[in-house]
């Protein structure tokens, strides 16, 4: 064989690292000098990538597939085999687990490797160089413990570790059975030895790295590994370390307490996934949460830590409406994290929750990502109103750049507030997408006024500050003669002229 097996896959952004690509190649044995990792964006033309792989003259070319890629990889595949059909595709990764529901690629591929790969990719490209034949296609990937696993840390490069995010693992696994997640179908959560990760850790940050993010499914589930290796951070404390943790929402005992107010702000980052606070969906799902303790524990860390709070929701559960995702925002806004994440369910290929889609008259997006169109609860025109909202969320809730703001909007009934502030910021843009950052603070003036009927002085000196805090140029031009009258009649203007195209 030649030198050249690529390992390669099409991240969401250049900060993203390859996690799984690391792994493949820390696992290569003797193969490993005949490897190389390539990277990619979504946002590159697939002609240009089809280019650059094929520059070394690969004979294996592996790639990572996921729901965020799999329509780029599809279309990179496609042209690679178009130019250069004898080169041997492999493809892996959460997309193509499941032999009964496999996407397009899957059948443009040589060699399809269900489930873990780290064993098999490389078992793969032995027989290969030896032209043992292959009984199928389709290769079910075989798992390994955790001790027979080559650790990815040392293939982290310095320009990773400068510029990107570094993803580690202090376990795999997870033991709860949510069925929106593939991770139900894990029987349990599984350590690596915690001795050899931390020398791994204590190696990455010699080397630089101080931005660490954990992709645990459950980092808090054990609470003694949990508090050894925040301690181990602890004593390596410096202004620039950041560290990303998924926690279970409903478990913070004491001793990790103690640990966790010890880190200064800015420091800590908790991913928690509450996902509904309704307990019929939650049974529905076979989710386990007690929802009183999960409330008192995000109460608690906004009061006694530092930690930057990212909690999920998801709208579009079996049994959803929008009445009930309506009081899981409130009741989450009400503890105040400093951002809430409003996900549109998704299906994910094999994910237990498929097992719902009649009885729930679940309706996907046949294209990736796959989100939810309409449910027996939810039409079409409702789920598209709230997919607005978490646009407009995220632009005006989470951005950071309306603190002043926010509060007006969210003074009573959150919910219901912003999404007459999202229905008419929809209806005056004609778009969630490409307003200007001074556009949106003059939008937001007319609609504040106008449909929340809120006082304009008062809206006024609340978006001035908060546009003085962007460091734009100049100000808004809120204070200009007439602007309270623009306000009032920007959105009856706008449907005036709606009407006489429809009627035209």
């Amino acid at each position: 064989m030649n030198n050249t097996i690529l390992l390669t896959t099409l991240n969401a952004r250049y900060m993203h690292c390859a996690f799984a690509l690391r792994y493949l190649y820390a696992n290569l044995g003797e193969l490993q000098q005949q490897a190389q990792i390539m990277e990619f964006t979504i946002q590159q033309r697939p002609i240009d990538i089809v280019e650059q792989l094929l520059e070394c003259g690969p004979q294996i070319i592996g790639f990572s597939v996921y729901i965020w890629n799999v329509t780029e990889t599809t279309a990179v595949i496609a042209l690679l085999k178009q130019v250069s059909p004898r080169t041997i595709v492999v493809v892996g990764g959460p997309e193509v687990s499941f032999a009964s529901d496999l996407p397009d690629c899957a059948d443009q591929a040589d060699y399809v490797i269900t489930g873990p790969g780290e064993i098999s990719f490389r078992q793969l490209c032995e027989d290969l160089a030896r032209q043992r034949p292959m009984a199928s296609k389709l290769i079910v990937g075989s798992s390994a413990s955790l001790e027979e696993l080559e650790l990815p840390y040392a293939w982290y490069n310095d320009e990773d570790l400068r510029n990107r995010l570094i993803y580690v693992e202090a376990s795999r696994g997870c033991p709860f059975k949510c069925e929106f997640c593939l991770s139900a179908l894990d029987k349990t959560a599984k350590p690596f030895e915690l001795e050899r990760f931390l020398d791994a850790m204590d190696d990455l940050y010699r080397r630089g790295a101080r931005n660490f993010k954990f992709i645990d499914r459950t980092f808090n589930l054990k609470v003694g590994t949990s508090v050894a290796i925040l301690e181990f951070f602890l004593a390596r404390m410096d202004g620039d370390l950041y560290l990303h943790f998924e926690v279970i929402p409903d478990s913070l005992p004491e001793k990790l307490k103690k640990v966790l107010a010890r880190f200064p702000p800015g420091s800590l980052q908790f991913e928690i996934g509450v996902q509904t606070f309704d307990s019929e969906i939650q049974q529905t799902i076979s989710r386990k949460q007690n929802n009183q303790v999960t409330c008192d524990n995000l109460r608690w860390l906004r009061e006694h830590t530092g930690a930057h709070i990212h909690a999920d929701l998801i709208f579009g559960l079996p049994g959803d409406t929008l009445e009930n995702f309506a009081h899981s925002f409130d009741q989450l806004v009400s503890l105040n994290p400093q951002e809430i994440q409003l996900g549109i369910l998704k299906r994910l290929r094999g994910a237990p929750i498929n097992r719902h889609t009649d009885e729930f008259q679940l309706r996907y997006n046949p294209a990736a990502p796959y989100n939810i169109l309409s449910t027996r609860d939810i039409d079409f025109q409702t789920m598209q109103r709230v997919n607005r909202f978490a646009r407009f969320w995220d632009m005006i809730g989470n951005s950071g750049r309306f603190a002043n703001s926010l509060p007006l909007i969210l003074a009573q009934r959150p919910f219901d507030r912003f999404l007459v502030l999202s229905d008419s910021l929809y209806e005056l843009a004609g778009s969630t997408w490409k307003i200007s950052l001074r556009r949106l603070f003059t939008l937001l003036f007319t609609v504040l006024t106008d449909q929340l009927k809120l006082e304009p002085a008062q809206v006024r000196k609340v978006l001035d500050a908060d546009f003085r805090l962007t460091g734009q140029k100049g100000d808004i031009g809120l204070d200009k003669p007439g602007m309270d009258v623009v306000a009032r009649s920007g959105i009856a203007n706008k449907r005036q002229r709606q009407h006489r195209r429809s009627s035209a």
